[in-house]
């Protein structure tokens, strides 16, 4: 059924701006989307996964929290920080290799998506720290008081209580992603980045890189609109 409905958008695309943008391939840009938007969801949620047992580590093991560490804090915070400053760009060449290893090639959406998840997590990290840093202290000693479990602190206490800001900070996270799946495209990993590269650039093709651009706008906005749709729903529950 998709294949049939892919079929026929392409065609419809194609015949409404044909005479307008002849050298665009409405064939050539839906493809790119769609391995586009495979590298982004899918990084997207081990980012938040591994993000959110990353940040929640963070919290508890910072100072003056439940777990507080001063040996296992220091050194996360410092292996999130070296990760963070490293350009991504850069990042993904270096674990070219590494990516190899693991999923037996480092091209493609394939490739892309553990290099995009490893620049990524640290950033969600520590905005899942910040954000459990707001839960009321108040609620968290009452929770201790009781006697609840730390498994029931962690889910029923500490992440139920910042969903709004861990959303809204998924959300950034998203776009973020969107801009490093370009940047991916240029090191072989297809999408739209590689599209705009490509023809855009070394074909001087502008009006493709145009439709990249407004293609990539319309993915960010829709991403933001859904979370901030989320954010606004929790934080009136």
């Amino acid at each position: 059924m998709y294949t049939d409905f892919k079929t026929w958008a392409i065609s419809a695309l194609q015949s409404l701006i044909q005479d307008t943008f002849p050298k665009v391939k409405v064939n050539m840009l839906w493809d790119a989307t769609e391995a586009t938007l495979q590298m982004l969801m899918a990084s997207w949620a081990v980012t938040t996964v591994f993000g959110i047992i990353l940040g929640v580590v963070l919290y508890l093991t910072s100072p003056k929290q439940l777990l507080q560490n001063k040996i296992v804090y220091p050194m996360l915070s410092i292996f999130t920080n070296v990760l963070r400053s490293i350009p991504f760009l850069i990042l993904i060449i270096y674990l070219l290799p590494y990516t190899k290893l693991l999923v037996n090639t480092s091209f493609g959406v394939k490739g892309a998506i553990i290099p995009l998840a490893i620049g990524a997590i640290p950033f969600f990290a520590k905005l899942v720290e910040t954000s459990l840093r707001e839960v009321n202290r108040g609620i968290i000693e009452a929770a201790v008081s009781m006697g609840t479990p730390m498994h029931k602190i962690i889910f029923s206490v500490l992440l139920r209580e910042a969903r709004p800001s861990i959303i809204a900070g998924a959300t950034i996270t998203g776009i973020l992603l969107l801009s490093f799946t370009a940047m991916a495209g240029v090191v072989g990993a297809g999408g739209l980045g590689d599209l705009a590269t490509r023809f855009g650039f070394h074909r001087n093709q502008p009006e493709i890189t145009n439709f990249v651009i407004v293609i990539i706008i319309i993915i960010a906005q829709t991403i933001q609109l859904v979370g901030d749709t989320f954010m606004r729903r929790l934080t009136r529950k």
